[in-house]
């Protein structure tokens, strides 16, 4: 005998989803804590986030449909004049069916026969027709990645040797994590690596399409290259830097998005989320754009966070050059890969965050002590804000006084 589908009410999700975004625990701790799916959680966020409370009013989305099939197909009998009426009401449904999530449309399947039929449904492949979805989708169970205690120990190890080894390419990885005792092959650690948003700093080929869906633009910053090949921007706000890592906490991980001034290494925003998605790289841009002048050129990788509508639509409304680093060049964007290094290093590992809460609090401290009291080497022993100020002319900046406040 099968097993019974699980099923949730809309406020159930509409609970987990609000939790979520409260921002206080991580993803795997609030799937755990309610027994669902991270995946099936990470979901519903789209869902409220797109369509607001009924996203997950599934129940009455499929019974509106259902009923105007129903009621299409008793009128195809029509006059001639009703029938071209019915078409185009059918072909809306239809429309609007196929435009409904995966997740939702698979619940809309009804396999039922004989007298257990409520009602008399057409067949499995006239249904999947009909919802614009194939058997291959229908019958794809997902697999929830890197769940277990033992792939985020795995993931935490990858981000360390990330972290101290950047150049670092999955095959080397693999075999260092070999060493420590990690049984892995290098299509795993291919899936980390793209799980974790991480790339390894050097050139490779370009071995991959790029999505026609988005749009990709040039690398902007090879007119700044000096005669050792590296970028050297030599005012504030010329160019704007963003990234995106892995945090390590505790019973899970968080994702950490920053925007960088190029030439003063001032970090301009940041924030912390649960979720990597287009709504954290948005919320991160607007914040920086409301507290500071706009660059001309705001250089990102080519991740479908950045190239996506709803962030590139922020940069194009405020007139700012887009560059994105070549396909496989993490190490265009070196200046905020250097960040993550010292971030890491200083604060992350020595403290081991447990909740989000704790690593919001403690990353926004040590941001603020980078800022305004860390003395940066290629600053000539500066700190980012006394060049970025003085640089951009925007206020006084007392570099003795935000010193002493070390003390």
């Amino acid at each position: 005998m099968s097993r019974k589908r699980k099923s949730y009410s809309a406020d159930f999700k509409a609970k987990l989803v609000l939790e979520l975004l409260e921002g206080e625990k991580t993803l795997n701790e609030i799937a755990s804590k309610y027994e669902v799916l991270p995946k099936s959680l990470q979901d519903w966020k789209k869902q409220f986030l797109a369509n607001a409370s009924l996203a997950f009013d599934k129940s009455a989305v499929v019974k509106e449909y259902k009923e105007k099939i129903k009621e299409l197909e008793i009128q195809k009998d029509a006059t001639a004049k009703k029938l071209g009426e019915v078409i185009v009401e059918r072909d809306w449904a239809v429309g609007k069916l196929r435009s409904l999530d995966l997740s939702t449309k698979k619940e809309m399947i009804d396999t039922t026969e004989g007298v257990r039929a409520k009602t008399s449904n057409p067949s499995l492949n006239r249904q999947l027709g009909l919802l614009h979805m194939s058997k291959t989708a229908y019958y794809y169970k997902p697999v929830v990645p890197f769940e277990s205690d033992e792939d985020r120990a795995l993931l935490n190890m990858i981000d360390k040797i990330h972290t101290k080894y950047p150049y670092y390419g999955t095959r080397r990885v693999v075999k260092l994590l070999k060493r420590v005792g990690f049984n892995v092959g290098r299509k795993l650690i291919k899936h980390a690596f793209e799980f974790m948003g991480i790339r390894s700093l050097y050139p490779k080929p370009k071995t991959t399409v790029a999505n026609r869906e988005h749009k990709k633009y040039p690398y902007l910053l090879n007119e700044f290259k000096n005669d050792n090949n590296q970028v050297v921007i030599t005012e504030p706000n010329r160019v704007w830097s963003t990234d995106i890592t892995y945090i390590k906490l505790q019973n899970g991980f968080a994702y950490l998005a920053a925007i960088i001034d190029w030439h003063t290494k001032k970090i301009l925003s940041w924030r912390l989320s649960n979720t990597m998605d287009v709504r954290l790289t948005t919320s991160v841009l607007q914040d920086a754009l409301s507290k500071y002048p706009k660059p001309e050129i705001f250089n990102t990788d080519q991740g479908s966070q950045y190239t996506a509508k709803a962030h590139v639509e922020i940069l194009v409304k405020h007139n700012i050059s887009i560059s994105m680093d070549a396909k496989g060049r993490s190490i265009d964007n070196i200046v905020i890969e250097r960040f993550w290094r010292s971030l890491k290093y200083e604060d992350v590992y020595p403290k081991s965050y447990t909740t989000l809460r704790e690593a919001r609090r403690g990353i926004g401290e040590y941001i603020d002590l980078y800022n305004s009291q860390r003395l940066h080497s290629a600053l000539d022993y500066k700190t980012p804000d006394e060049v970025y100020y003085q640089g951009a002319n925007n206020r006084c900046y007392d570099a003795k006084k935000a010193l002493l406040e070390v003390a």
